[in-house]
């Protein structure tokens, strides 16, 4: 008999981000991003500079977002963009995982990430995801 709680493959399979080590794989795989201490924690890094973390809230990521951006995720897709009071005047959003956006929640981490990158790395990466 099957259990209840899907396991990561299901999830993956339906198009869901599954955990922090899943979210740390799509960032990892950016070019310049290492795993490095922010706020004491191992997140991913580029240049320095951190633009994700596993939060502090159970079952979601934070992740870096521009202020313009913050409440477009949030009114678009409350169910995988939502943030605590913590996160309210900062540029970061709580990210929940399971939820069937995962082509949109790695949009976001590669634009968090082009973010943090130095004009001559902008440059070779592109236009902004």
């Amino acid at each position: 008999m099957r259990d209840a709680m899907p396991d990561a493959m299901d999830h993956r399979a339906n198009g869901a981000m599954v955990d922090w080590a899943d979210a740390c794989a799509v960032a990892l795989a950016l070019d310049g991003v290492e795993l490095a201490p922010w706020w004491g924690t191992p997140c991913p890094k580029v240049n320095g500079k951190g633009f994700m973390s596993p939060g502090r809230e159970t079952g979601s990521f934070a992740l870096s977002v521009t202020h313009a951006e913050k409440p477009i995720l949030l009114e678009t897709d409350p169910d995988t963009f939502w943030q605590t009071d913590h996160y309210r005047n900062y540029p970061m959003l709580l990210v929940r995982y399971g939820t069937p956006a995962r082509d949109r929640i790695e949009t976001c981490i590669r634009r968090a990430w082009w973010d943090r990158l130095k004009a001559a790395q902008r440059k070779a990466a592109g236009d902004r995801p």
